[in-house]
């Protein structure tokens, strides 16, 4: 008898606990979690889906002395980044790439060995990425391959290093 006891207990505590769960209304149940802070949410972002939209690309000069007027610094002018020579207006991710911003460090240069390095050190942003192994010339492609496909061209550095400016178009 005692036995029959122990396995009703057994079985009935599941059954009880499912419909204890099921008795409780939606407003008595905890919110669900939420895997991503607050914090984490009003973060910017530079993934955004491709433009159909640009301009057609412009092939306007550029020195890397002059591209550095376009840091973000002047809110009267844009902001310029350059991606192995060619160089792209990001203006309307201000966010991103003005003053004091995650990827500011790119702005008014070409950065292009820091993109493919991944690195935000400002030393890495820097224009000669010819030292480069080949999987991070690959970031580099596919970071130039983003920036095409998001943000007008504007022009072209003509005074790349020469240890790059034959691979610019590569």
């Amino acid at each position: 008898m005692f036995l029959v006891v122990i396995y009703g207990l057994v079985l009935a505590l599941p059954l009880l606990f499912l419909v204890q769960r099921r008795a409780l209304s939606p407003s008595q149940r905890s919110p669900p979690v939420n895997s991503q802070p607050e914090e984490k949410k009003s973060l910017k972002t530079i993934m955004q889906p491709p433009r159909d939209d640009l301009d057609p690309p412009k092939d306007d000069p550029f020195t890397l002395d002059q591209l550095k007027q376009f840091d973000g610094s002047d809110n009267s002018k844009p902001i310029y980044v350059s991606v192995k020579g060619t160089v792209f207006d990001v203006t309307r991710k201000s966010d991103v790439y003005g003053p004091g911003k995650s990827y500011n460090i790119f702005a008014g240069k070409d950065g292009s060995k820091g993109l493919g390095m991944s690195s935000l050190k400002p030393e890495d942003a820097v224009p000669d990425y010819s030292d480069l192994p080949e999987n991070e010339k690959n970031v580099l492609n596919d970071w130039f391959l983003f920036f095409q496909k998001r943000y007008n061209i504007v022009g072209r550095v003509t005074d790349m290093p020469t240890s790059v400016s034959n691979l610019a178009n590569l």
